[in-house]
């Protein structure tokens, strides 16, 4: 007896992610096809405004659920707004789909499947998001303005489970865990996209942009450069220039 079409497809979409992404009508960039095949456990994307990393995020966080049951996938930003918008990229990928998993719950910032699996959105506050275990996917959304003590209380979640974190954004300056991660931090891999490597910037817009906008803006915004921010009374530079460790502290 042949197998049905849609039993192929669907065996398809959960072997390869970046075909169900294919699939909505979405054909995957390089780089967000190597980011979906990827098996990494801790990924950093520092990525260009309008890249596709909320996109390509989105179409991951929706392939665990629905391929991997009894999955909690838990999107964090630096407010609920901003996880409600990730939460609705998702339902997007989900709604073009011809899903095999049918929904059992659904409201405007969580998704429970059939499968067991749930997808929730959680608000950028440490005193009200914890109580979380079991996640297997963590995805945190403009990263690079989470606060650390947010982003210290989120990772506790993955310890018994061994689940993915996966940030993403844009950079916000020389601070805060995401900057210190990505040029400090070990066991991550990471994957850098400014504008010249998205298809879908043309030249003559970045270069009007570059006209247009303050050079510590355009630098970070699409060249994904972590600059000193303006309201700096010192730069990055600057203070570690002072810092000695042959200096010892007085207590």
């Amino acid at each position: 007896m042949p197998i049905p079409t849609a039993l192929w497809r669907d065996l398809a979409w959960g072997l390869d992610p970046a075909r169900l992404m294919h699939a909505c009508g979405l054909p995957p960039d390089p780089w967000q096809a190597s980011l979906l095949r990827s098996p990494a456990s801790r990924i950093l994307l520092l990525c260009c405004r309008q890249s596709g990393k909320s996109t390509t995020t989105a179409c991951l966080a929706l392939h665990q659920v629905l391929y991997i049951p009894q999955s909690l996938v838990l999107l964090l930003s630096p407010s609920l707004r901003q996880s409600a918008e990730l939460f609705r990229k998702v339902m997007g990928v989900y709604r073009l789909l011809d899903a095999t998993v049918p929904t059992e719950a659904e409201s405007a910032l969580r998704l429970e499947l059939a499968n067991g699996s749930r997808l929730v959105c959680l608000p950028g506050k440490e005193e009200t998001i914890r109580g979380y275990s079991g996640v297997r996917l963590l995805i945190i959304d403009e990263a690079a303005r989470v606060p650390d003590d947010l982003y210290f209380a989120v990772r506790p979640m993955l310890a018994v489970s061994g689940g993915r974190l996966v940030a993403l954004s844009t950079p916000f300056g020389k601070r805060g865990w995401f900057f210190k991660e990505y040029t400090e931090g070990q066991n991550w891999e990471r994957i850098t996209i400014t504008a010249h490597d998205c298809p879908r910037i043309s030249p003559a817009f970045l270069e009007e942009e570059r006209r247009s906008l303050p050079a510590m803006w355009f630098q970070s915004e699409y060249m994904c450069e972590f600059v000193d921010t303006t309201d700096q009374v010192f730069s990055y530079a600057h203070v570690q220039a002072a810092l000695s460790a042959e200096v010892q502290p007085l207590f």
